[in-house]
């Protein structure tokens, strides 16, 4: 068994996500990586993968493994550059996730700048609105708001954001603006549930927690509807500062309650690989923590 093509073949099947599609990527048959996991399986004499009918599953030992198989690929790739002469030159794919508005306003024109920059690597932009597990999707970079859990990934601290009450100058006019948390009971409010999965908002006053239970008029599954709604005078809603900078720059949406905020969430650019990271992850942390952290609406 050729160890190192092994290690090649188990890593593409879990970052593609199963058999058939790495044997695409890799230019085989299916039954060849089957065959060539189950040897390498056999050879460690542990079960790397779960395999069901619809999808693949790194077991706790072949999430280590991976992660190792990761790498020492990724170190024989920069041997293999460093020998050639190419010692400054990143290349190869690079995946990253982040959150979808926070991905298109901030990271998107970090990504481009990359790219530029470093025209043999290729990046694909997972951007969603739910927690991304970094090994188990073969993500490299993530960019991720809130804090965060113990786990092994390294994560660099770029700035903060904070939840903030807003509504239309429109609305307010008409309805009046809210002094304190109880008032938002006689006001129209709208909830984006990936921001507010629970009717209920909660506040800070004077270092004491504020819960308030909420009746909402529109509930909608997504930011972008819920800030339309807001600066076409609906109601009110409580989004992430950076989700409406724009409309608060326009004055197209003015901020409530401010007083009452809770503490601002941090934002941290993360990633699995260290101080072992490859060379073209490492220069895009350079490249994304440098930006992220000298822009000033992040603070």
């Amino acid at each position: 068994m050729d160890r190192l093509q092994a290690m090649k073949t188990f890593v593409t099947v879990v970052e593609t996500g199963g058999f058939t599609a790495a044997a695409r990527k890799l230019d085989v048959s299916p039954s060849v990586v089957s065959r060539i996991v189950n040897e390498l399986e056999a050879h460690l004499a542990v079960r790397l993968l779960t395999r069901t009918t619809r999808l693949v599953r790194l077991t706790d030992t072949g999430s280590a493994y991976f992660e190792n198989c990761r790498r020492i690929l990724g170190e024989i790739d920069d041997a293999e550059l460093l020998a050639a002469g190419s010692h400054a030159e990143p290349r190869g794919p690079l995946a990253l996730t982040a959150p979808v508005l926070f991905g298109a306003a901030y990271v998107t024109p970090i990504v481009t700048a990359y790219l530029q920059r470093y025209p043999h690597v290729d990046a694909t932009c997972l951007l969603l609105d739910r927690t991304v597990n970094l090994v188990e999707e073969g993500i490299d970079v993530g960019i991720r708001i809130g804090e965060l859990p113990d786990s092994s990934l390294q994560a660099a601290p770029v700035g903060s954001v904070r939840r903030v009450v807003c509504a239309a100058p429109a609305y307010l006019e008409r309805h009046g603006v809210p002094q304190a948390p109880e008032d938002l009971a006689r006001h129209t409010v709208i909830v984006a549930s990936a921001v507010s999965a629970s009717p209920e908002w909660r506040f800070d006053a004077g270092g004491s927690q504020v819960v308030t239970r909420l009746q909402p008029r529109l509930t909608t599954s997504t930011n972008e509807s819920a800030i339309v709604a807001a600066a076409a005078g609906f109601g009110i809603v409580r989004l992430l500062s950076y989700q409406i900078a724009g409309h608060l720059r326009a004055g197209t949406l003015q901020v409530v309650l401010r007083e009452f905020e809770p503490p601002p969430l941090p934002i941290n650019v993360i990633h699995r690989e260290g101080r072992h990271a490859t060379r073209k992850v490492r220069a895009f942390l350079d490249l994304a923590i440098d930006t992220l952290r000298a822009d000033p609406s992040l603070r």
